[in-house]
């Protein structure tokens, strides 16, 4: 089995600490801290907590998740990498723009499961080529849809390994799977 060549990386929760920015949207509009489900798609969370999507992102603010310790050097690092996430596309863009960050293909999903694809697609390598970090299980889903390696962001106190995972300690980790 050949090594990937190129990361791709999920965002919340595998390239930022945004538990807290991502919670505060429903206290805002009075949902119980404790109602919330971190790392499902948003449009079901909302419709779970009956709260509209819009309304959520009239209240997230992209300007306060800050990277995992590492991530920023990780990135640096690497001649191309991808980014595949669930965030809005207008947050997700505010975000890297604000973080400085430049990846070479870039897939928002808002409403319907992320996919690998486009990603893929636009690197211009084959699914087996990619390292999918992520921190969740539809995080996982992906990239075997696609038949790229799948690495868990371990750095992440929330991600829970499945057997066969490859776990993830530190971000710098990901130069180690990468051929």
């Amino acid at each position: 089995m050949t090594r990937p060549i190129v990361a791709v990386f999920d965002f919340d929760g595998t390239l930022v600490d945004s538990d807290e920015a991502l919670i505060a949207p429903f206290l805002a509009l009075g949902i119980e801290r404790s109602r919330v489900r971190l790392g499902r798609l948003l449009a079901d969370e909302c419709d779970d907590l009956g709260v509209a999507v819009e309304d959520y992102l009239d209240h997230y603010d992209p300007s306060v998740s800050d990277p995992f310790p590492g991530i920023d050097d990780l990135l640096a690092s690497l001649p191309r990498w991808g980014l595949c996430s669930n965030k809005h596309p207008d947050s997700g863009a505010s975000e890297l723009a604000r973080l400085g960050w430049h990846p070479t293909a870039t897939a928002f999903a808002l409403g319907a499961p992320k996919s690998l694809l486009p990603v893929v697609t636009d690197l211009g390598v084959s699914g087996a080529d990619v390292l999918y970090v992520g921190d969740t299980d539809h995080d996982r889903e992906c990239a075997v849809d696609v038949g790229a390696t799948f690495a868990l962001a371990g750095w992440n106190r929330r991600a829970q390994p499945e057997p066969g995972d490859v776990v993830l300690h530190a971000p710098a980790e990901v130069l180690d799977l990468l051929a």
